[in-house]
């Protein structure tokens, strides 16, 4: 190993080698800021701010056995943080070009012999605006930890704590895949045990709390266990829909004006149901209503959608790296009635509580960071087969960030699809608003604006109904 190098943890590495011609495994993200910025104010930011986090002066280096972090000797800002100048079609408003340019990098891979990450900076984007154009590879981090970074890079952003000079331990840094990986090894329910009371109440008991072998928790957690095995293993193939298909290189974004997140709660309010499930409800009923629209038959059909679960505690989200997992939620699409379609949802939110999907999908992808290739491909390759979309819901600032001085008037982000999956739906609450992207398989969905339109209907259907509603007089 070379001097200086960092074993990347097994989930990370997972995340690493899931890079294939069709989907390259980078969040990519977009801040709109007024006024404009210059390359040079960027760069001193980004010097200043973002590479106290060491993973950003670190490359990646491969061996059969993984992979290593290793400082980058010749690490070169003007390579990572750089202009970008958007081709103007004669009638084509600005913000569509950035779309388009947004597409094609979300297909341009990150030079891998450097740190994994590009920051492009489109200066003057309409006259008003710049545009900030981030990539990063996910082996560095997830969602929630890189909104973790873009609250320490504003203006008034609190830095990372100062850096142990000694790497900690590997034993240490992947105690959650340990967790879920032993259980595999040696069948016991001592091991499961580590998951305490569930992630769904604190995630943080699974590094300290052992239940004995043989308790009434203990079997209780078996039970559970088993039974979440086989529903991932018997879970069937997702519905076909033109949504599904043999993924292709070409990409296609896509993102509206967000909704105002008051009346997202009024709604949720209305009709007993989380903010969670009347975004989620909104988005099935887009989906639904633009397959419709295109002539197919939706009766009866639902669409499976792989969402992460965080699995750490925010405060630690600093460390970076990826610590969530994955349930498949199923989206009925086939329910037109929207309040029908809210409850469906609900009810199948809350089977998911108390389930150990999550944990169990770390394991599988921690134990596949392990594998060669080819087998880590396979693995991988089944939540594809399960599941039609990705989707995220992450929670940002209820205020406007600054930045150099600027406003971050708009953020997006777009999460990467593995597989064949050919949708990536992203729902970020930012300033009071919520806002969705969309990023699809430019054959599947050449039109990913046709689904976006939609969103903002489909909620307002909802929010009529409850302003309807008779409400209690408190």
């Amino acid at each position: 190993m070379p001097a200086a190098a960092e074993r990347m943890s097994r989930v990370d590495t997972a995340w690493l080698r899931m890079d294939c011609d069709a989907n390259l495994m980078m969040i990519t993200g977009v801040w709109l800021l007024k006024p404009k910025l210059t390359l040079g104010e960027l760069r001193e930011r980004v010097e200043a701010s973002l590479l106290p986090y060491h993973r950003f002066r670190q490359r990646v280096v491969e061996d059969t056995m993984g992979a290593n972090w290793v400082d980058d000797r010749r690490f070169d800002l003007a390579h990572h943080v750089v202009a970008e100048k958007l081709p103007r079609q004669r009638g084509a408003a600005p913000r569509e070009a950035l779309k388009h340019r947004v597409a094609a990098l979300c297909s341009e891979p990150l030079d891998a012999k450097r740190p994994l990450w590009q920051i492009h900076l489109v200066e003057d984007l309409d006259g008003e605006h710049s545009a900030l154009i981030s990539r990063i590879h996910h082996c560095i981090g997830d969602g929630i930890a890189l909104i973790s970074v873009m609250l320490s890079i504003t203006d008034g952003g609190k830095p990372p704590p100062p850096r142990r000079r000694k790497a900690e331990p590997e034993e240490e840094a992947d105690w959650l895949a340990d967790a879920v990986i032993k259980p595999f090894t040696d069948l016991t329910v001592k091991a499961i045990g580590l998951s305490g009371q569930g992630f769904a109440k604190s995630v943080e008991l699974l590094a300290n709390t052992r239940p004995m072998a043989g308790s009434m928790d203990a079997l209780r957690i078996g039970y559970q266990v088993i039974g979440d095995v086989a529903a991932m293993a018997l879970m069937p193939d997702d519905s076909p829909t033109r949504l599904k298909g043999k993924a292709t290189r070409g990409k296609k974004v896509a993102w509206g004006e967000p909704l105002p997140l008051d009346a997202v709660k009024i709604v949720g309010k209305a009709f007993g149901c989380s903010i969670n499930d009347v975004l989620l409800a909104s988005v099935a009923g887009a989906i639904g209503d633009y397959l419709r629209d295109k002539g197919d038959d939706t009766t009866g059909q639902e669409l499976r959608a792989m969402v992460p679960v965080n699995l750490r505690p925010l405060e630690q989200a600093w460390k970076l790296g990826n610590r969530f997992g994955l349930v498949p939620l199923v989206l009925p699409i086939g329910i037109a009635n929207p309040i029908e379609r809210l409850y469906a949802v609900r009810r199948r939110m809350a089977e998911l509580k108390g389930s150990y999907q999550p944990l169990l999908a770390f394991g599988v992808l921690a134990l596949s960071g392990l594998m060669i290739k080819p087998v880590q491909a396979a693995i991988t390759g089944l939540f594809a087969k399960k599941a039609t979309a990705v989707m995220t819901n992450v929670p940002g600032p209820a205020q406007p960030l600054k930045f150099c001085g600027r406003t971050v008037e708009q953020v997006m982000f777009w999460v990467p699809q593995s597989g064949d999956i050919g949708m990536g739906v992203s729902i970020l609450s930012y300033g009071g608003g919520v806002q969705f992207g969309l990023i699809t398989d430019a054959k599947m969905c050449p039109d990913p604006d046709a689904i976006i339109e939609r969103f903002a209907p489909q909620f307002e259907q909802l929010l009529l109904m409850a302003l309807m509603a008779p409400w209690p007089v408190e």
